[in-house]
């Protein structure tokens, strides 16, 4: 049985699921606070099945969080913590939301499938973020359009290289088949 997918996945489920906690470290380590998150929740919910989309998404999430407060030395207050519920929240709800996007125009092209689901789950993740920045956890500050765009920067890039890395290992005979589109029936 094909797995309820959008964008086939080219690797081996857990290899892949393992490989984006990974990256998750590696690129918190260099963006800090700017980790992609939305666009590991994108990747996720174009290639994993829903529930290993959540679980990839959370895997993520978990690997930034650890970083953050181990090697980051993320403070461990309780607006600390709060906050790293609210990427959390945000992360996941950006997973859903590249899921539903994608499938609402699966039968074009996977470049636009990719796209649509990239812009929802970016979206989504800032509109959590904001919401909760007008809370007294604050934040707002953070809303300039640099620092916005250097957000959507990284997260573009990561979107890029995962989608590419995906593409790999069609090319590279990691498994049959390419980024075509099955048809989810959930």
């Amino acid at each position: 049985m094909q797995p309820k997918t959008l964008i086939r996945l080219n690797w081996p489920t857990a290899l892949w699921m393992a490989f984006m906690a990974a990256a998750s470290v590696a690129v918190s380590l260099g963006f800090a606070c700017a980790a992609p998150l939305a666009a590991f929740g994108a990747i996720s919910g174009l290639t994993l099945s829903r529930r290993n989309a959540v679980l990839a998404t959370f895997g993520a999430w978990l690997a930034n969080q650890i970083a953050g407060c181990t090697a980051l030395a993320y403070p461990l207050t309780a607006g600390s913590l709060a906050w790293g519920a609210v990427l959390g929240l945000a992360a996941m709800l950006a997973m859903f939301a590249a899921r539903w996007s994608g499938k609402r125009v699966l039968g074009h092209s996977s470049a636009a499938a990719s796209v649509a689901a990239f812009t929802a789950a970016f979206v989504t993740y800032q509109a959590v973020l904001f919401a909760a920045a007008l809370t007294p956890l604050g934040g707002l500050e953070a809303f300039t359009i640099a620092i916005i765009g250097r957000v959507l920067e990284i997260n573009a890039i990561a979107m890029l290289a995962l989608l590419l890395l995906n593409r790999a290992a069609a090319l590279i005979g990691t498994s049959k088949g390419s980024m075509a589109y099955a048809l989810r029936r959930a």
